[in-house]
């Protein structure tokens, strides 16, 4: 009867051990069975930038899944951010990137532009932000700069008292001589 007993753990616990090695390396390691995405940032703070201006960030992500990762499209919050990515499927521990152009005109004060990514990783769709304050184009700044005032030649003077006139720039110059 011991000897029976023994024999079915010993069979019980030879299954659990084929059983462990016939699961996957990434597995073990924690990796998601199937594709799965994970960024090294979700949020890019750009601190400011002048009205109408850009900014350009580039969002780099690995596949930490078991399965090729494919980006099929990207969603943005507003028409000022244009994202471009990865179109390839990225393989299961290789990187791939999204790169984000964000355009300031028309927008002012604290700024959250969300991208929203489409893609067939397990967790289903995620996102990554950019973060920063758009500033007020400074007046003078915008403003041209004034025209160059006339430079101004020396007058010459004849001693003899006469009034003499002189051309300098746009302005006429008129001396007397005591």
């Amino acid at each position: 009867m011991k000897k029976t007993l023994l024999l079915a753990l010993s069979l019980t616990a030879a299954a659990y051990t084929a059983q462990a090695q016939a699961t996957p390396a990434a597995a073990k390691a924690g990796a998601t069975a199937g594709p799965a995405i994970t960024f090294e940032e979700v949020k890019y703070d750009f601190g400011s930038v002048v009205q109408g201006g850009t900014v350009d960030h580039t969002f780099k992500f690995k596949n930490t899944g078991t399965a090729p990762l494919v980006i099929s499209n990207i969603g943005v919050s507003c028409g000022c951010t244009t994202p471009e990515w990865t179109k390839d499927p990225v393989m299961p521990g290789k990187t791939g990137t999204i790169a984000a152009h964000f355009n300031s005109a028309g927008k002012m004060g604290m700024q959250n532009k969300v991208l929203t990514i489409e893609s067939n990783a397990t967790a289903g769709s995620t996102t990554v932000s950019l973060v920063g304050e758009v500033k007020e184009a400074s007046a003078s700044a915008s403003v041209a700069a004034p025209a160059a005032a006339p430079t101004t030649e020396a007058v010459s003077v004849k001693d003899n008292g006469k009034k003499v006139k002189e051309k300098s720039g746009d302005s006429k110059l008129k001396a007397k001589v005591k």
